[in-house]
């Protein structure tokens, strides 16, 4: 009777955790229904609405292809090769994550704008406009590429080589064998990571509106502030929901029927590394091209700022109050949104049907949303339903749950897939319960993930905006709103300080994470190799 019960409980956590992120999908609902639907459906067939819809697909679409191909050379190269400097690599590459795409938007105009330091440094201000679609590409691409690279990267190292040395024996080609073998086990890793990236860059904010490239995002946020009658930006909003949920859909297409768990209970081993010869020095000029636009550049002008006000006596850094509310805002939702993830992926993994994937679509729809509507939606909740909750932290960390809740689903679900069935069936065959197998058993091996989604959740939480300046109680500033108030007054120097705050402690966690990660892969190959020190060593494969 017990396991009933326990069914019974994690369908109802994870219903009520559907139901709270759909929260903001159901305001604009209400207001488009009072809106009326006639005028609604008039609003989203307008050849207005119609562009919005095609530039932002078109922008999430190439953001998302160009993400993937930057990041598969990447990991191969950090995971498989002899490149040197490995570990430095691999952290490097992942940094550009922490730095905030409207800061990223913000330095890069100050660096390659018509106006910016490279024209002020060779006379020159005929550097074309990095406004429009090739600027909010770029930089989208270059601060969000790391959601796949991070991925694909942790599922690449945990590849079991045995199966591509039985596809060479074989006789295959290693381009069939990376295509046939390869491919498919990182396929949950990629599609889990392309996803992130097009709902990032659906929900983007900072930097199209900095960038002038019109999409729902800035459409929306002009509807807001500019008209009275907001129903107009609800159509938009839910246009952006279905076009969210559709993205989903695809997805789901995609993952359907993967399993990458192994049938054996053993680690897999690490495979020997590629020597790239002479593709070496190509290799390092590329990553060094990358993480230079990606992270050097954002660095040295966020330094030139810093230095430029701090001579002309500008309050340039931060007080502790606004790190210690950063840090502390950031560490609760992150907590609480990973907690919030687990139901759902259970119920998924152990009941998958049709509830699972309503519950699933509706966890993964208000982070298409931009913050200032899921704000705004809970600006109305909070007046209108639970007036003591208004302008309290508590408001404010639920609505970093609505927005970050499917990193931290992805996260954990890529662990879960990788769970073998049978050993929580044993445990079950054992007599203990769901709720022990789940603490002795699961929760053990879900750790990796719980780890990596908390920290993605720390991360965006720390960048995030809208939603920070419109729920924060008075009085409580973090360093984004610092950063984005300044800059929107012309007080550059002012937020350079805060700027380089922020990207320093969003930079901490990943470095963390990172280092555990290859920690861990270290020690396994040290068992492994502990366990096999009767055989010779493994040669290094030449290409």
């Amino acid at each position: 009777m017990s396991r009933p019960r326990e069914n019974l409980t994690l369908r109802v956590l994870a219903v009520c955790v559907a139901l709270a992120a759909a929260l903001p999908f159901g305001y604009l609902v209400w207001r488009t229904s009072e809106y009326g639907w006639s005028s609604a459906l008039e609003v989203a067939t307008s050849a207005r609405s119609l562009e919005l819809l095609w530039s932002t697909l078109i922008l999430a679409v190439a953001v998302t292809l160009t993400a993937v191909a930057i990041s598969m050379p990447v990991a191969w190269l950090t995971v498989r090769s002899d490149l040197p400097g490995r570990r430095f690599w691999t952290v490097v590459t992942a940094l550009p994550l922490a730095v905030p795409t409207y800061v990223g938007a913000w330095t890069v105009i100050g660096a390659l704008g018509p106006r910016g330091m490279v024209a002020e440094v060779l006379g020159d201000e005929s550097i074309p406009s990095l406004y429009g679609f090739w600027g909010a590409w770029s930089v989208l691409t270059l601060f969000s590429y790391p959601y796949v690279l991070l991925t694909v990267r942790a599922a690449w190292s945990r590849l079991d080589p045995g199966l591509e040395e039985a596809s060479r024996v074989l006789g295959r080609t290693p381009v069939h064998t990376f295509v046939r073998v390869v491919i498919p086990q990182l396929r949950p890793a990629i599609t889990g990571g392309a996803l992130l990236v097009a709902l990032y860059t659906l929900s983007d904010f900072g930097a199209v509106t900095m960038l002038r490239y019109d999409t729902f995002t800035r459409a929306i946020y002009v509807q807001y502030r500019g008209a009275l009658d907001r129903g107009a930006a609800a159509v938009l909003g839910l246009m952006l929901v279905i076009l969210t949920i559709a993205v989903l859909r695809g997805e789901q297409r995609l993952r359907r029927g993967e399993s990458v768990h192994r049938l054996h209970g053993g680690g897999a081993r690490r495979a020997a590394p590629v020597a790239l010869g002479r593709w070496r020095a190509p290799a390092l000029a590329g990553l060094t091209l990358l993480v230079t636009l990606s992270l050097a550049v954002p660095l040295a002008v966020i330094g030139f700022w810093l230095v430029r006000g701090m001579r002309i006596d500008e309050p340039v850094w931060p007080g502790i109050d606004l790190v210690l509310n950063s840090l502390g805002v950031s560490l609760a939702a992150a907590a609480a949104t990973t907690a919030a993830a687990v139901p759902v992926v259970l119920l998924a993994r152990r009941a998958p049907g049709r509830l699972a994937r309503m519950v699933e679509g509706l966890s993964w729809s208000g982070y298409a949303l931009p913050g200032i509507v899921v704000a705004l939606a809970l600006v109305f909740f909070g007046a209108a339903v639970v007036p003591v909750a208004y302008q309290t932290l508590a408001m404010l960390v639920f609505a970093y749950v609505v927005l970050f809740l499917p990193q931290a689903i992805g996260a954990v679900r890529s662990s879960v897939v990788q769970v073998t069935p049978s050993v929580e069936e044993a445990s079950l065959l054992l007599g203990a319960s769901r709720r022990e197998t789940f603490r002795r058993v699961m929760l053990p091996l879900l750790r990796p993930g719980l780890t990596a989604g908390a920290g993605l959740v720390f991360l965006t939480a720390m960048k995030e905006l809208p939603a920070t300046l419109l729920l924060s109680p008075t009085g409580f500033g973090t360093l984004s709103t610092r950063v984005w108030n300044a800059t929107s007054e012309g007080f550059l120097g002012r937020s350079a300080g805060p700027a380089l705050t922020l990207v320093a402690l969003s930079s901490v966690p990943m470095a963390f994470l990172l280092a555990r990660s290859e920690l861990r892969a270290t020690r396994r190959d040290q068992a492994v190799s502990k366990a096999a020190d009767a055989e010779p060593s493994q040669p290094t494969v030449t290409v």
